[in-house]
């Protein structure tokens, strides 16, 4: 059975993931059929945008496809996980660079992968069971497919909050920041699609929203900037420690499920992007130097193996909190020697 259906109705080209039964997790040929697709329609002129949609209630993707890396990287075949990883970023720059209207309607889990996939596009549409999170530390990776360029580019210090701890976002909270553009009702979503597939004209899209839920996230906004506004993570620790509160209390129990190298990368992905006011491209080479080294040096596949292939949630991890790899991480973001992501024209190259 397909994984993915591609197909063109009307003014628009439609993309949905079938793996229902798997939260529609994204496998490396999904990647290279979506991206096929979309560069076989930007010469169509039949085509005037895409849908970009997922069968099933519970999730629109909840992340890539990690067993199966998994199980490649433990026979020792780390170049399976690092193709998947260099043509899921190349698709992923091709969403956010495109020069249709691409619509995500994003339901349920929106993680890791998913983000990647329904993130970047021109139009992000959230509705009432939307639940979008980057949890990647907590499996001994790090938030990637440009997923750190948009924690960079939240409110305040919600981008360290949200990428340290895993924590979900609702669909105000993903509005809020940065993830989302607008929420439509999750009633009112076949009738929009027929409507944009039948006249490809966004206009329907404006009719169809209605104005965002309340953000918890903004509401306890001056509270997490201080939580997480230090310079370092041995400052945030410190910090959350230090606090007391309910919400300090969550924010740290979330942060201690993580990969203690993965956490100190992603402060600093988070930190470098803001810094340097980084694109899709330039992010996702920066990402790429630590998912290039994840397997061989990280704690991608003991993280793996304790949330997803054992599941005993109790992932041996190389380093500990009380004694954070600083010098760890910047190595995992160091140039990675000979390697370059591959991107398609519409931009220029970009290398690691």
């Amino acid at each position: 059975m397909s994984e993915v259906s591609i197909r063109k109705e009307g003014r628009a080209g439609r993309i949905t993931l079938t793996r229902e039964k798997s939260l529609n997790a994204l496998s490396h040929k999904m990647c290279l059929q979506i991206e096929a697709a979309l560069l076989d329609w930007l010469a169509d002129e039949a085509v005037s945008l895409v849908i970009l949609d997922a069968a099933g209630e519970k999730a629109f993707c909840a992340g890539g496809d990690i067993a199966a890396m998994y199980h490649e990287g433990i026979k020792g075949n780390y170049d399976a996980a690092r193709a998947f990883w260099r043509d899921e970023y190349r698709m992923n720059a091709l969403l956010a660079e495109y020069p249709k209207p691409i619509l995500s309607f994003a339901q349920g889990f929106v993680m890791g992968g998913g983000v990647g996939l329904g993130g970047h596009v021109s139009h992000r549409i959230v509705g009432e069971s939307t639940q979008v999170a980057m949890p990647e530390c907590g499996i001994g990776l790090v938030p990637d497919v440009g997923g750190s360029l948009l924690l960079s580019r939240a409110p305040g210090r919600l981008g360290e909050y949200l990428g340290l701890t895993g924590a979900r976002m609702g669909a105000g909270d993903a509005i809020h920041c940065g993830f989302a553009d607008r929420f439509v009702p999750e009633a009112r979503w076949e009738a929009l699609k027929t409507s944009l597939s039948e006249t490809g004209d966004l206009a329907a899209l404006e009719a169809a929203t209605a104005p965002a839920p309340e953000s918890p996230l903004a509401a306890e906004q001056d509270r997490l900037d201080t939580l997480f506004g230090s310079g370092d993570l041995a400052g945030i620790l410190e910090t959350l420690r230090a606090d007391g509160s309910e919400t300090s209390a969550k924010a740290l129990k979330g942060l201690s499920r993580g990969s203690p190298l993965s956490l100190a990368v992603t402060l600093e992905l988070i930190r470098r992007h803001r810094a340097e006011a980084q694109d899709i491209r330039a992010a996702l080479a920066l990402e790429y130097r630590a998912t290039h080294r994840a397997m061989d040096q990280g704690d991608f596949l003991e993280g793996v193996r304790a949330q997803v292939i054992d599941k005993d949630r109790s992932p041996n991890w190389q380093h500990d909190l009380a004694a954070l790899p600083f010098e760890e991480a910047r190595a995992m973001l160091a140039p990675v020697p000979g390697v370059a992501l591959d991107f398609h024209a519409l931009t220029e190259e970009a290398g690691t």
